[in-house]
């Protein structure tokens, strides 16, 4: 079984505003509404792709109960703890003339540590040996420092692969804890390295040099539009980036997550899984908002997929 877990889930509307200009009026021609949070949206693509996946995380409010029946509606399973408080709404702002997109995201709840530690002893006793748990995104406000650390460091003891997904601080303090996989962008992998890396070689340098202080297996670098590389024990690919129509960009990283964690549990080899990721990121580029991609549009880009093996 795959769980996600978003600590810090949002409600995300998403408008789109021709020509957005700052200081000024602006009108919306048009705008949606999507339940989301980095894991949640790795829990809708998985779903896309015929997986199965048990969204977890904390909720609060009229806004996390919104959330919760959109996901239900889908029919997605679910294993949230409700708190205090109101869950965020994110306002992400589409300008399709500039091609730009703008992100506005709310704090969200505020969750002590005592509440995380509960919550965390609950899906302990859901999550078995050979699962996969995904953890992804920010943390709510009061969430101790370390929280993505403790969580991956107890999750690998039950025997489950964790795919980490997060940047910053919370991806420096979770690697501390050796996960199976990350998933960082070349601009987070140079941060987290204190140096640029500004080429391929220089990319699959630092993976390798993580994987080796830190006991991590695999590591994909996301380039955008550039593709990504994948680097494992014995192998490592670059794939290009396909070229596709830009309806939101929001999500697209989620949605490669999703990919690899269906690739992994299917026991899928690295071409398949480069193929399968690749294509389903490129799909969800397509889409507006944060909704996940149609399988069958999945489907047609993967035998675009051009990748080297180095």
């Amino acid at each position: 079984m795959i769980y996600t877990v978003t600590l810090n889930p949002a409600l995300d509307k998403t408008v789109e505003i021709p020509s957005l200009t700052v200081d000024s009026v602006n009108r919306i021609t048009a705008m949606r509404t999507d339940p989301g949070g980095k894991g949640i949206n790795v829990s809708k693509v998985i779903d896309k792709l015929g997986g199965k996946s048990v969204a977890t995380g904390i909720l609060g409010g009229d806004t996390g109960n919104a959330i919760l029946s959109a996901l239900k509606a889908m029919g997605l399973d679910t294993s949230f703890r409700f708190v205090e408080g109101e869950t965020r709404t994110n306002l992400k702002v589409v300008d399709p003339v500039n091609h730009t997109n703008t992100d506005i995201n709310e704090p969200g709840v505020t969750v002590s540590g005592e509440i995380l530690d509960g919550y965390l002893k609950e899906l302990l006793l859901k999550v078995n040996a050979g699962d996969i748990v995904v953890i992804s995104g920010s943390l709510p406000t009061g969430s101790p420092k370390d929280t993505y650390q403790t969580w991956v460091k107890a999750f690998k003891e039950a025997g489950a692969k964790v795919i980490l997904d997060a940047d910053g601080a919370l991806l420096a303090g979770g690697i501390e804890s050796s996960p199976y996989l990350i998933k960082p962008n070349n601009h987070e992998l140079s941060g987290l390295l204190g140096r640029k890396l500004d080429t391929t070689d220089k990319l699959e340098e630092a993976a390798r040099e993580l994987m080796a202080k830190y006991g991590i297996s695999k590591i994909v670098v996301s380039m955008g539009g550039d593709g990504a590389l994948y680097v494992t024990e014995k192998e490592s690919v670059y794939a290009e980036g396909l070229k596709v129509p830009v309806g939101s960009t929001v999500g697209a990283g989620d949605s490669v997550v999703a990919a690899l964690a269906v690739a992994e549990e299917s026991g899928m080899s690295l071409e398949e899984t480069v193929r399968l990721s690749t294509a389903t990121g490129a799909a969800n580029v397509m889409c507006s908002g944060t909704q996940a991609a149609e399988y069958d549009v999945i489907k047609s880009l993967i035998p675009k997929v051009v990748f080297h093996r180095r």
